[in-house]
């Protein structure tokens, strides 16, 4: 059998150490369109921006306004996101629920293990 190169390895052992922690009773899982919303979500929250569903809606690669809105509200029900009010009454902001925070935690704690060996 061929020799993975350690690269290669570090990120093989994430992947197990991931699917490991989607098996824990957490967050439901979510599909490869709200896991592009929730990377976009994660990185504004990460730079301090603010994020507004009608920014996310505006965003022509994640298909039509009603497909987002849609995947949105899902996400809402599933508990990875709120929507939070802004001085705009009609503008709500999108931010990651608690849970969503820890269980991006939980996948920083497996690339750290991953790394370990």
């Amino acid at each position: 059998m061929k020799k993975s190169r350690p690269g290669a390895e570090v990120y093989m052992r994430f992947l197990q150490l991931a699917e490991a922690i989607r098996g824990l009773p957490t967050l439901p899982p979510l599909d490869p369109l709200e896991e592009r919303i929730l990377q976009l979500v994660a990185r504004a929250t990460q730079q301090q921006a603010r994020l507004s569903v009608r920014d996310m809606m505006a965003k022509d690669e994640l298909g039509a306004p009603a497909t987002i809105h849609g995947r949105l509200k899902s996400m809402r029900e599933k508990g990875w996101i709120v929507l939070a009010e802004t001085e705009d009454a009609r503008r709500k902001q999108i931010e990651l629920t608690k849970a969503a925070l820890q269980h991006m935690a939980k996948l920083s704690q497996c690339m750290e293990q991953a790394t370990r060996g």
